[in-house]
């Protein structure tokens, strides 16, 4: 099947045999692709030229943002008439599903007032390590009308340009945020429950996946500062959970020993709710016990994380630093 309305952006840097994959993957079913490369040294854009892929290559002297990738393909887009229908957005580490197209296509070409489409994003190898199989289940998402979508995601172009696309200041939470904008104006978001893209997240350490946090909560403070006192309350249940769990029930429980005499310590076992909540969550979305139990374990530490991420969110904007993106591969 050749989707002649449907033009794909891949956004990428150093992703090697994984970027090869994922134009393979697509080369053949939609008009037109083009790859915006991020400073890639391991030969990226010269293989994306030699089989025929279009390559914007960013100005790595302005600071790099996924929406800014995303936002450089669009405009290469627009240069050329026509402007396509549809846009189907994919980060360089993915695959597009069989299928994909023509399910996303007939999810969102019988409801005008639909923006986006998106499917299951899958880890291609969730069993290599925990943190791949953790980050499978971060992307099962509850199926029917959602508020927001990720990064891989079929999107109509009239809807991009009445929000201006994305937000090209932020590091991390562009999509949600970009959801939120067209939400503004009627517009509605997706889930179809296809299968959508195979993922390498390829994460073989704790580290990455505190960076990984530590980026979450970023962007979680970003978006409470830009949206938090508004109707919507964006961010704003994200940001109160963090300093909850990561900043009040510390403070309370050891600053308060002297008086209590160690009985404040106690209040630590409020984290066996917090576990406890997210295990019954992921229970709910058909998760093995095992690896609910994992899942809720990550994601009760990853709150002090998240906290990270907001204090040096804090941290920068009190100091005129610009925010850099947090990598974590």
């Amino acid at each position: 099947m050749s989707a002649d309305n449907i033009d794909v952006v891949i956004i990428g840097r150093n992703e090697g045999k994984r970027l090869i994959a994922c134009f393979n993957s697509i080369i053949g079913q939609v008009n037109r692709i083009i790859y915006v490369d991020s400073g890639s040294t391991d030969g990226s854009v010269e293989n994306a030229r030699q089989i025929g892929i279009e390559v914007v290559e960013l100005d790595m002297a302005i600071p790099f943002t996924a929406a800014r990738g995303r936002n450089a393909g669009l405009a290469k887009l627009k240069e050329s008439k026509p402007v396509p229908e549809f846009v189907q957005f994919i980060d360089g580490d993915c695959k597009i599903a069989d299928g994909w197209f023509e399910a996303a296509l007939a999810g969102i070409n019988n409801h005008q007032d639909v923006a986006a489409v998106f499917g299951r994003r899958r880890e291609e190898f969730p069993d290599k390590t925990p943190y791949n199989r953790i980050v499978d289940m971060e992307w099962q998402r509850l199926v029917g009308e959602s508020d927001s979508c990720g990064g891989d995601a079929l999107m109509r172009m009239k809807a991009l340009e009445e929000v201006d696309g994305y937000n090209n200041s932020l590091i991390a939470g562009e999509e949600p945020e970009m959801c939120l904008r067209m939400r503004r104006k009627g517009w509605k978001i997706v889930n179809i429950g296809h299968e959508m893209t195979i993922h390498d997240a390829n994460i073989t350490r704790f580290e990455q996946m505190w960076k990984r946090s530590v980026r979450c909560g970023h962007a979680y403070f970003d978006g409470f500062l830009m949206y938090g006192k508004s109707k919507d309350r964006y961010r704003t249940h994200e940001v109160v959970s963090v300093l909850f769990w990561a900043l009040v029930i510390p403070l309370i429980s050891i600053g308060l020993i002297p008086v209590s005499k160690g009985l404040s310590l106690l209040l630590l076992f409020s984290y066996l709710l917090l576990w406890y909540r997210l295990r019954k969550w992921r229970l709910k979305m058909k998760n093995s016990p095992a690896h609910a139990s994992r899942y809720a374990a990550f994601y009760t530490v990853a709150k002090f994380a998240e906290l990270q991420g907001m204090l040096q969110n804090l941290f920068k904007r009190m100091t005129n630093k610009k925010a850099e993106i947090i990598e974590y591969k």
